[in-house]
């Protein structure tokens, strides 16, 4: 937040003011680093800030991955235990929940976060205590190992479900966009996966009996089924159709 303060050019006494609290007060709130959701709101509020946001920042700035490499997305490939384990510490998941679930030993599941310590996926603290160092906005690499795992296994046995169950929803809606809307679009799909991302952070403090693995897969293009493209009149333009699938 004091980052924050002196990119707006902002002091301590601006902050006062717009707050309705003597600057005195205020330079103990930051030097106590210790202030109350309200204060915190209040600050946010003047400064033009969502608190995601500043949480967000303090997470760049103890250097949180956005996206791993080609080898370290290669690594998790090559051995299914180490992937489960990792998009399983992903999602919050402790040392003591992985074993209570998954059947294996105790140094099994050691050796795969150490592994994953190793390629800097996590950091594997005094106690097994695990501190992800991903960022929460976190995204797989485009084209990479994981992206042609999923499109080879994992999406075809997603979609295997007729979703109608309570915790499921499929929709599919189909239109013509200008390029504009598209754009436009795909930014608020951005904002759902963050808003997706804020609920998983927000409910990691809830017991694993209260959580389940959920996934959510939103997608956007011009697109043609293949059959309708095949009847087009050659040397004709086809206006692309646009599809969502949640």
């Amino acid at each position: 937040m004091k980052k924050v303060l002196r990119q707006r050019g902002m002091t301590y006494a601006g902050v006062a003011k717009g707050i309705s609290l003597s600057e005195a007060s205020v330079k103990r709130l930051f030097a106590k680093r210790n202030m109350s959701l309200r204060r915190l709101e209040q600050i946010c509020e003047l400064l033009e800030l969502e608190i995601a946001d500043l949480l967000e920042m303090t997470r760049d700035a103890e250097g949180r991955i956005r996206e791993m490499t080609q080898d370290q997305e290669e690594a998790l490939i090559q051995e299914p235990k180490l992937l489960l384990v990792a998009l399983l510490v992903v999602s919050h998941w402790s040392l003591e929940e992985i074993l209570a679930k998954y059947r294996m030993t105790d140094a099994e599941a050691v050796r795969l976060l150490t592994r994953l310590d190793r390629l800097k996926i996590i950091d594997l603290l005094p106690g097994n205590r695990i501190k992800v160092r991903l960022a929460r906005n976190f995204t797989w690499r485009k084209g990479g190992p994981i992206q042609r795992f999923f499109e080879e296994r994992v999406q075809q046995e997603f979609f295997r479900s007729h979703f109608q169950g309570p915790s499921e929803l499929r929709l599919m809606v189909h239109g013509m966009l200008s390029t504009a809307s598209n754009r436009l679009l795909q930014q608020r799909m951005k904002k759902i996966a963050e808003e997706f991302d804020a609920l998983v952070e927000e409910d990691k403090k809830l017991g694993l009996e209260a959580r389940e693995g959920t996934t959510l897969l939103m997608a956007v293009r011009p697109w043609e089924l293949e059959m309708f493209g095949e009847l087009r009149k050659k040397g004709k333009a086809v206006e692309p159709k646009m599809v969502r699938l949640t």
